[in-house]
């Protein structure tokens, strides 16, 4: 529905409504639910549509399990490149934190029409398209340009750093999934956030890290080939 030629195009209440959902689904899963499940291959692909465009969280097929207060057992690598989290690819091992970062990656690329990875050589990823539009002075610049403008300015600000705080290459600076819905929900207010914060600058020290291309077979072999390093500690500015 994102990029097909042939169906009608989501509009921007369509696309807030569906990814609130999934976010609600996500906190129940981490949160709510009797054990912890880590859905491990969040992606737009994996989001299905009933007839009123209520969207579901689907393909369970690499989730695990794990009781409240204990630890994930799994270090196997598995999921979509351009939604996997840095440290993901670093240890193999899944959290609520990765899953987070997946979630970010989705509501990036929902606002913007855009995949996280960058297609062609020389253009730049998602996270750093949104970040490049934001310190040429609008960060709105960076949404679907098949929208036309038709949105609320100030909600669609918010979800765009919003996907940028999901999606930082610190796992203790991203949110919980609790954390995001009351930000979507305006129960709480998203922390003032400039695009020259520590929050934000990060995300260049993190991407100079890593700046060498490889195959996704490189990633698998050496396991640390096309990461982000983490912030040394925990961003105040955020939390």
């Amino acid at each position: 529905m994102l990029y097909s030629d042939t169906r009608p195009g989501l509009n921007w209440f369509q696309r807030f409504r569906i990814l609130r959902g999934i976010a609600s689904g996500l906190l129940y899963l981490h949160e709510d639910g009797e054990q912890v499940v880590l859905h491990r291959d969040i992606k737009p692909g994996n989001i299905l549509l009933d007839v009123d465009l209520s969207g579901k969280l689907g393909d369970f097929g690499l989730a695990r399990f794990y009781d409240h207060g204990s630890n994930p057992k799994t270090t196997k690598l598995i999921g979509t490149l351009g939604y996997l989290a840095p440290e993901l690819l670093r240890t193999g091992k899944a959290t609520k934190t990765t899953d987070v970062f997946a979630f970010g990656a989705c509501a990036l690329e929902v606002a913007c029409g855009r995949k996280p990875m960058a297609i062609d050589p020389g253009n730049l990823n998602l996270v750093d398209w949104v970040i490049d539009c934001w310190k040429r002075g609008n960060i709105l610049d960076a949404t679907d340009p098949r929208l036309e403008g038709l949105y609320a300015e100030e909600q669609m600000e918010l979800f765009l750093k919003l996907g940028l705080f999901c999606s930082h290459p610190n796992p203790a600076a991203r949110p919980s999934m609790r954390q995001v819905m009351q930000y979507l929900d305006g129960d709480v207010m998203l922390p003032h956030i400039t695009p020259d914060s520590p929050l934000i600058s990060a995300f260049t020290a993190s991407n100079e890290a890593s700046n060498v291309p490889v195959t996704f077979a490189g990633l698998l072999e050496s396991g640390s080939s096309h990461t982000t390093s983490t912030v040394e500690s925990i961003l105040t500015e955020g939390r």
